[in-house]
């Protein structure tokens, strides 16, 4: 669930803010015409828009009133860690009490938790937690970047998520076809000293999440282990549907995500916390990321990450949440000069096709994850 923002200071911070206006940059990867359709800043609130990755820890309702202010339909999302509060059974509850009264606007994915893995029955709890979920209306599974970072066996070795003794679980999911939401491993930037990280948000996040910081952890796996391992599971389980967040943690390089979704057609991905990685890109190569997303634009989720808890004041949670769409919106729909208070610099606004906004913004949302 990275970056999480914990607090009402985090949550702003991390809004990523826009300014405007330049002129269309062409694309000569599909083929356009007078005749094709595109939105304009003025269509974000006509258009029916879902956030796939989101997560709703209150029992406030404001974030959702802003929702349906600005048309989108959220998906909230479970995850399960010690060292990041509430517990997912906490999680669970402010999903549920939303669905009874919001069931046309909010959905939720449940989660598991590997803090008795090493119990003999931790499979069998685990299964029974995953299907008592599904009966109450859970459209997927989170599995979290403590499988690979923190989990270690009875003999003290860490746990990766290509490891046998997750085959059972994965079969089980795949069989039942309940769909995966993977945040496995993190940003490059994880790997990296905080001053040389490529957005400012990585480094506030790892800097309050030491232990989540691998620079500091040269004997933990490397960024490749992480990423080899989630791709050995998807080999493993090729009729897994497999939501990877976070650009899949190959939000730094637009070829390197293409390569493996072209590998692994089970799997698709989720911008979460990552579209300022799509920014950065964008402002070195504009026309590499603009084709990229059309090339794919079937394999890719709009999601934010905006995490509104307990903390938060309604009209900070609203704010949050517009200035964050509306920013994002600019960036997909418009060819307007941005900047972000992410980085340094400037970048244009991708203006893609109404069709591939659509898909971006929904119908992969119903596609990959049942939703809406």
């Amino acid at each position: 669930m990275n970056v999480l923002f914990s607090n009402i200071t985090a949550a702003i911070l991390f809004a990523v803010i826009f300014q405007a206006c330049s002129s269309p940059v062409p694309s000569d990867t599909k083929p356009q015409s007078d005749s094709t359709i595109y939105y304009s800043a003025n269509d974000f609130k006509t258009v029916k828009k879902t956030d796939a990755h989101v997560h709703v820890d209150t029992y406030d309702s404001a974030f959702i009133m802003q929702a349906k202010d600005d048309n989108f339909n959220l998906f909230t999302i479970n995850w399960d860690d010690v060292n990041e509060p509430p517990p997912m059974e906490d999680q669970q509850k402010y999903a549920l009490a939303h669905r009874k009264n919001f069931s046309d606007r909010l959905e939720y994915a449940t989660t598991i938790s590997i803090r008795k893995f090493n119990d003999k029955d931790w499979l069998d709890k685990t299964l029974s937690y995953i299907d008592n979920s599904v009966s109450h209306g859970a459209k997927a599974v989170k599995i979290y970047k403590v499988i690979g970072m923190t989990l270690r066996d009875k003999q003290g070795k860490l746990v990766m998520v290509d490891d046998p003794r997750f085959d059972s679980l994965f079969k089980y999911l795949e069989k039942n076809k309940i769909p995966v939401v993977g945040h496995l491993g993190e940003p490059r930037n994880c790997w990296l000293p905080v001053d040389s990280m490529t957005v400012k948000g990585d480094a506030s996040y790892f800097t309050a999440f030491p232990q989540y910081h691998m620079y500091r952890h040269p004997e933990l796996p490397s960024y490749e282990d992480q990423i080899r391992a989630r791709d050995n599971r998807l080999a493993k389980n090729p009729n897994l549907t497999f939501v990877g967040a976070h650009l899949g943690s190959l939000e730094w390089n637009v070829d390197s995500l293409a390569a493996r979704l072209d590998r692994y057609p089970n799997f698709a991905v989720d911008m979460a916390a990552r579209i300022v990685h799509l920014e950065v890109q964008a402002k070195s190569n504009w026309q590499k990321v603009h084709d990229f997303l059309i090339k794919y634009n079937d394999r890719l989720l709009y999601a934010t990450d905006l995490l509104i808890d307990e903390k938060m004041s309604a009209s900070d949670a609203r704010k949050a949440a517009h200035e964050t769409w509306a920013d994002d919106w600019k960036f997909f729909a418009t060819d307007e000069k941005m900047t972000s208070s992410q980085f340094e610099g400037s970048f244009n606004g991708l203006k893609l096709p109404a069709e591939v906004i659509d898909n971006i913004y929904r119908n992969n949302a119903k596609k990959w994850l049942g939703i809406f």
